[in-house]
């Protein structure tokens, strides 16, 4: 399951208010989103920031099952 996805949801955030939250395009976070662009160490931070936790508490585990 996708966790930032699931985070955006739990939040009632759109993909356009999340994007408008990072100041990037709506297209570039759905790329995120949905694994399209690799996630940069400091968009996980600011995407963290936005849900007030982590970048670990959401994405360490979708990488940590990749191994």
């Amino acid at each position: 399951m996708n966790e930032l996805r699931n985070m955006r949801e739990k939040h009632n955030f759109t993909c356009k208010e999340m994007a408008d939250k990072l100041k990037i395009s709506k297209p570039f976070y759905w790329q995120i989103e949905n694994k399209k662009r690799r996630l940069s160490y400091s968009m996980a931070v600011q995407i963290a920031e936005v849900f007030k936790t982590t970048p670990d508490k959401i994405f360490y585990t979708e990488y940590k099952n990749k191994d």
